[in-house]
């Protein structure tokens, strides 16, 4: 099809249309996978502070063990 100068093809407001929900699509996608990347860090985070945690308690122990006899 072949258009004059100032004329719009029939199927450009569906292309732009089709190109915002595709860039929303994009963006809604984007933002969830780094939600999910900073909860599950987060997350990992949490695990090897308690579980430093709980070494540094075990550790102690013995020391508490000595020093009540």
């Amino acid at each position: 099809m072949y258009t004059l100068e100032g004329d719009k093809p029939e199927n450009e407001p569906q292309e732009e249309e089709l190109w915002v929900v595709s860039k929303q699509i994009v963006e809604k996608a984007v933002l969830q996978a780094v939600q999910q990347y900073s909860q599950e860090r987060k997350r990992k985070e949490k695990k090897a502070k308690a579980k430093k945690g709980s070494l540094l308690q075990a550790s102690d122990c013995p020391e508490q063990r000595e020093k009540k006899k």
